[in-house]
């Protein structure tokens, strides 16, 4: 079944771009172009996006909290955000209400599906300096309910590795990596790596 992906951009020639560029592949069905939240808001049940590219900046309902509620109505939507600064703190912002990673706008077409592939694969397409903001964001350490060896993937994960590079380091394979992943996000009661490293970071797991 064809993954499901709406547009929130109140520029139309951004918007529009996306939508060709999401509309040259087969895998994806593009349901629905909104110029703001509160349009797309009132559609979101209809909708039923499996992800959604979000503007950050956007007039009235902005990108961050627009993430935020689209989230508690339908958490496992995943939501990437579209933005011009790759390394903001509304970038880390929106992560912290719930975003599963960002795109810049500028990015060309092969970039953007690569992104979009690797956040449904379970990935979270930021920058390292982002990844760092989130893990040390937050408190103190605990005991961790996490394996040396999951630890060791999330740490590679805080550090930008893709998941070939960190099957390569830790000598295990591709699969061996995502299945580390999904006991992660079990563990940890998270549905993407933003969320993880959040959770790890706020309680110095990764130190």
């Amino acid at each position: 079944m064809k993954k499901r992906i709406a547009i929130i951009e109140d520029n139309s020639k951004i918007r529009e771009g996306f939508a060709a560029v999401i509309n040259t592949t087969d895998e994806y069905n593009l349901i629905g172009q909104y110029g703001s939240c509160e349009d797309a808001l009132k559609k979101l049940v209809t909708d039923q996006p499996d992800l959604v590219l979000m503007d950050i900046d956007l007039p009235g309902i902005s990108g961050i909290e627009g993430t935020f509620r689209i989230k508690k109505q339908l958490p496992e939507c995943i939501v990437l955000i579209i933005t011009v600064l790759e390394d903001s703190s509304k970038v880390f912002q929106s992560l912290c209400a719930g975003a599963g990673g960002y795109i810049v706008k500028n990015s060309d077409g092969d970039n953007i599906l690569k992104n979009i592939a690797e956040a449904f694969s379970g990935g979270a397409p930021m920058s390292l300096q982002i990844a760092k903001m989130v893990v040390q964001s937050f408190g103190r350490a605990l005991d961790s309910p996490l394996s040396d060896r999951e630890r060791e993937v999330l740490k590679g994960i805080s550090e930008g590795k893709s998941y070939s590079k960190i099957a390569l380091d830790l000598f295990i394979s591709k699969e061996t990596v995502r299945s580390h992943i999904k006991n992660i996000y079990q563990k940890l009661a998270v549905n993407s790596k933003a969320e993880a490293l959040k959770v790890a970071g706020s309680n110095k797991w990764l130190d």
